[in-house]
């Protein structure tokens, strides 16, 4: 890799500007987020920066790595419907919409959090809200917390309200960030930028363990999110990003009253992955054995599920592996009310636009219908009912 570095240093700030070859953008954030020149004004400008050049990072290797998981899988795959050859209804009968936070979805699904906090990602999480205004879709936006270390960046969450005024929307916030809180205050803030239906605080020890400037400070979490659940006026979502919810963990959520559970099950992207991917070359052959950890998302789902039918009342959101209409439609037979989707959604958008994801997401809507029509589900609580069996 041949690069040309040019500074400029006044006494009070840095500046760096690295110039690669087209097409380097992950070797960009690697030397960017490594080179710095110590001035007064240095640390707080640097950790701004190291956040937004870790957000950047992290969504180039999502899109241009094969960041997905090696041997877990989500576990669909060994399930499949009974078919149903007389289900008594035409196409047209078939309704896939629901609510979700109060609000009506033409179909079950959420653009997962994603991204937000730098310079793209306000061109990313605006054209995701487009399409999810369009086709009738919640979002929920990445981690809100470059917003409250730089207001530069309010607008690149901000924007996600401003496109799609009528879509459920929820907020995001860090487990680490959520334990060191003395009041509400800095979410409610944050909830207030995107008008959010919801707040969610995404549960990642994995990730903080495994990323290169991570966090992995949990001890208070539970009692942080019962303080959001006491003094927000929003239901208060707690998700994993990948690695999955198990029912005890799921359990002590809903004691402390936490209403919307996300159980982002692992077989999707594995973020044990992305950050093993930017740890130096030297660490990552000894982290590589994490690269898989994780709940299994229909494992995941089932138990989350069973405690549904338990008669404990929550909102239940399976991700973490979704790909298609038919994961979506196994997901609500399995017992979840919405289904979420993150990875194959913002490759489809970087392919081809907004049109390239308005694509995708018809063909998962087509999908979705069809699978409740060979099923004979005229509603999607009838396809709650349909009866999956193991393969072979």
């Amino acid at each position: 890799m041949i690069a040309r570095i040019d500074s400029k240093i006044s006494e009070r700030t840095t500046k760096i500007r690295i110039h690669l070859p087209k097409h380097n953008e992950v070797g960009f954030l690697q030397i960017h987020a490594s080179l710095c020149i110590m001035t007064e004004t240095t640390p707080c400008v640097m950790r701004r920066t190291r956040t937004s050049s870790r957000k950047q990072q992290h969504v180039a290797l999502t899109l241009r790595q094969d960041v997905g998981f090696r041997t877990t899988l989500t576990g669909f795959e060994r399930w499949e419907f009974v078919h149903n050859a007389l289900p008594e209804l035409d196409l047209a009968d078939v309704d896939p919409s629901t609510t979700f936070l109060g609000k009506r979805l033409r179909v079950p699904l959420i653009v997962s959090s994603m991204t937000g906090g730098y310079a793209d990602a306000l061109r990313i999480n605006r054209d995701l809200a487009r399409v999810c205004a369009s086709r009738g879709l919640a979002m929920g936006v990445g981690s809100q917390r470059q917003a409250l270390e730089d207001k530069r960046f309010v607008r690149s969450y901000a924007v996600v309200r401003e496109v799609a005024p009528d879509i459920p929307v929820f907020g995001n916030i860090g487990a680490a960030e959520v334990a060191k809180l003395a009041d509400a205050a800095p979410v409610q803030r944050l909830s207030e930028i995107v008008h959010a239906d919801a707040f969610a605080v995404h549960l990642n020890p994995l990730q903080e363990f495994l990323q290169p400037e991570g966090t992995p400070a949990f001890a208070g979490v539970l009692k942080g999110i019962s303080m959001l659940v006491r003094n927000l006026q929003i239901p208060v979502i707690v998700k994993e990003i990948g690695a999955g919810l198990s029912a005890g963990v799921i359990r002590r959520l809903l004691d402390v009253g936490v209403s919307v559970i996300d159980i982002a099950g692992a077989g999707g992207t594995s973020w044990a992955g992305v950050e093993i991917l930017r740890r130096p070359d030297t660490m990552r052959d000894p982290m590589a054995v994490f690269w898989d950890w994780g709940i299994p998302t229909v494992d995941a789902l089932r138990q989350a599920a069973a405690i549904k039918d338990e008669g404990r009342a929550f909102t239940l959101i399976s991700s973490g592996g979704i790909t298609n209409g038919l994961d979506m439609a196994k997901s609500i037979a399995f017992g979840a009310d919405v289904t979420g989707g993150a990875r194959p959604l913002l490759q489809a958008l970087d392919a081809g636009g907004i049109k390239g994801l308005e694509r995708t997401v018809d063909a998962w809507t087509r999908q979705f219908t069809g699978a409740m029509f060979l099923t004979g589900s005229r509603t999607v609580a009838d396809l709650r009912r349909q009866l999956l069996v193991l393969k072979g």
